[in-house]
């Protein structure tokens, strides 16, 4: 009796989940409150916040980093933005910590969501062709996970999302996830310093730091295969094969 009715319950969840979700997101967009997350709103408001930061530093960095929470877990935009202004109110150290976790959480949140929403459904429509993927990914989820995460170029959300489907663990997605964005935070955290003379975000990470990335990123499953096939080379042939 009681399985059947938490089994009732589930639906009712996930509808309660996705109309708060597209709820939220809606009043992102009717408000337009994208408004308070551009590169013109932070350069102008850059005194103010300093100033408030000054006069109430916990407090500053908690609502920051809710709000950092929020706009990651919704894919709002938004997110590379301030964390430009996180290094231009926090500092290198301290903003680079409150982002770091800020962004990881909101990224695991954003990994759970999509896995309680929509990998059951996923999984029973198209657990076949999903078979080999998370195969791969329990072999190879780390090493994966943590090269997309190094280049900038795929979009996080995408990577939360499509990381929900799958069987990867939670824990592991999240200290992953802290790890390979760590280098693209520092980078933009410490580009926030002189957030006065950005006029873009195009111009922050440069195509050789996007290659440098990639091959970081790329590095550690290129070593786990060089070595598994150093090893399957020094394995002593069965019996009766010439």
């Amino acid at each position: 009796m009681s399985e059947a009715k938490s089994l009732n319950r589930l639906p009712v969840k996930k509808i309660t989940i996705v109309c708060v979700v597209l709820l939220a997101v809606a009043c992102f967009f009717y408000f337009d409150l994208a408004r308070f997350l551009s590169l013109d709103f932070f350069k102008s408001s850059q005194d103010r916040f300093s100033q408030l930061y000054t006069a109430h530093p916990l407090g500053t960095i908690a609502v920051y980093v809710a709000i950092y929470i929020v706009v990651t877990t919704l894919s709002l935009p938004g997110a590379a933005v301030m964390t430009l202004a996180g290094g231009a109110l926090f500092g290198l150290i301290t903003g680079v910590v409150a982002i770091s976790f800020a962004s990881t959480i909101g990224a695991t949140l954003a990994c759970l969501a999509s896995r309680f929403i929509l990998r059951d459904w996923v999984q029973g429509r198209f657990g076949d062709k999903l078979r080999t993927i998370n195969a791969g990914i329990e072999e190879e989820g780390a090493f994966y996970l943590f090269s997309l995460r190094l280049i900038p170029i795929f979009p996080f959300f995408l990577i939360n999302l499509l990381m929900g489907l799958t069987t990867i663990p939670i824990r592991t997605y999240f200290w992953i996830s802290q790890l390979g964005m760590l280098p693209a935070t520092i980078v933009y955290v410490n580009a926030g310093s002189e957030l006065a003379r950005i006029e873009s975000l195009a111009g922050i990470v440069s195509p050789r730091l996007l290659v440098s990335f990639a091959i970081l990123g790329l590095f550690p499953i290129m070593v786990k295969k060089l070595m598994a096939s150093i090893r399957r080379g020094q394995e002593p042939p069965e019996e009766g094969t010439p």
